[in-house]
């Protein structure tokens, strides 16, 4: 067998093994679930080898989707780091064979503590599925070593069967994208989803502005010193009544209007965008990206409630803030 054909039948067989989890859910997993939101403590989650390298994910899967998690080696846990789980945890203890040594020689332990215990494993008559309180059933007909001995489907198996028990718990808790992103807050969707148009937008004398009755001249100096590539035009209030942006000097320099139009003492009013498109600043910078994207502009003006002028903002302040 080559290595083309060869990769593709350990996809195949751990394809099958996934697919096979299907029918064999039952109650037993819905137990598991309210079990866990029932669970006053913490999710530890246990295993040695690919086992307990299947359980780190497992943990920080859940730990990031609403439930609160951590991984415990089941071999530490014997030399001290079973002080970690207390009496309100649940222990989900990984083991395919369900006989791995590490791991009987804690559960005792765990249950006299009076942790709740969820077992995944292969062997669903193990030691260790006959001490626990409920067991998943994450056998597998083979591995996909040629050998039938490296862990390979069995490992994939597992993921699989602690991601939907992550994602089950996270849909029962009404887990939001927003919760998500807290959690997360360093990365891209955590900035995207937490970020506000006040946290990036230019304000006080940054952001450029004259009043309607500015000429032309001055609201191209305006434009040249504030270096947005635009300025807002406000009202003796302060509210937006127009924008000028450099596409708008542009046309204005164009053939079509240089020859009916005298630029040296024309007022900007007469030439801006009127009511241009603006945004709250309490709104979500993705907000705003949006509206800029769609519209295929680079600037918009910020506003309060009142319409008044408080910010503005462009496509590169927003790429300095990693919201795009």
């Amino acid at each position: 067998m080559d290595a083309l054909e060869r990769a593709r039948n350990v996809l195949r067989i751990e394809s099958e093994a996934i697919a096979a989890l299907i029918p064999r859910l039952d109650a037993r997993f819905s137990e598991a679930v309210q079990l866990i939101l029932r669970c006053k403590g913490r999710v530890a989650v246990c295993g040695v080898g690919k086992s307990g390298q299947v359980a780190r994910k497992i943990a920080s899967t859940m730990a990031s989707t609403g439930t609160p998690a951590f991984f415990v080696h089941a071999a530490e846990a014997s030399h001290g780091d079973l002080g970690m789980i207390t009496r309100g945890d649940v222990l989900l203890a990984l083991s395919n064979s369900g006989e791995s040594e590490e791991l009987l020689t804690i559960l005792p332990l765990v249950k006299r503590q009076g942790a709740a215990l969820i077992a995944m494993t292969g062997e669903p008559n193990s030691t260790l599925a006959r001490q626990s309180d409920i067991v998943l059933d994450a056998r597998v007909e083979q591995e996909a070593c040629p050998h039938n001995l490296a862990p390979t489907a069995s490992t994939t198996a597992a993921l699989a069967l602690g991601d939907a028990l992550a994602v089950a718990l996270l849909d029962a808790r009404g887990f939001s994208a927003e919760d998500f992103a807290r959690s997360h807050p360093g990365g891209r969707l955590g900035r995207r989803l937490l970020t506000l148009v006040s946290d990036v937008m230019r304000t006080g004398q940054d952001v450029p502005s004259v009043p309607e009755g500015a000429s032309f001249s001055e609201a191209l100096l305006e434009m040249s010193n504030k270096r947005m590539g635009m300025t807002a035009i406000v009202d003796s209030d302060n509210r937006v009544a127009g924008i000028y942006t450099d596409g708008d000097l542009r046309r204005s320099l164009g053939k079509d209007n240089s020859r009916s139009l005298d630029l040296r003492t024309a007022r900007i009013a007469d030439l801006m965008t009127h009511s241009p498109r603006t945004i709250g600043q309490d709104r979500l910078a993705a907000a705003a990206v949006e509206m800029m994207e769609r519209h295929k502009v680079n600037q918009i003006l910020v506003v309060d409630e009142a319409g008044r002028l408080a910010g503005a903002l462009n496509m590169h302040d927003l790429f300095h803030a990693k919201v795009i």
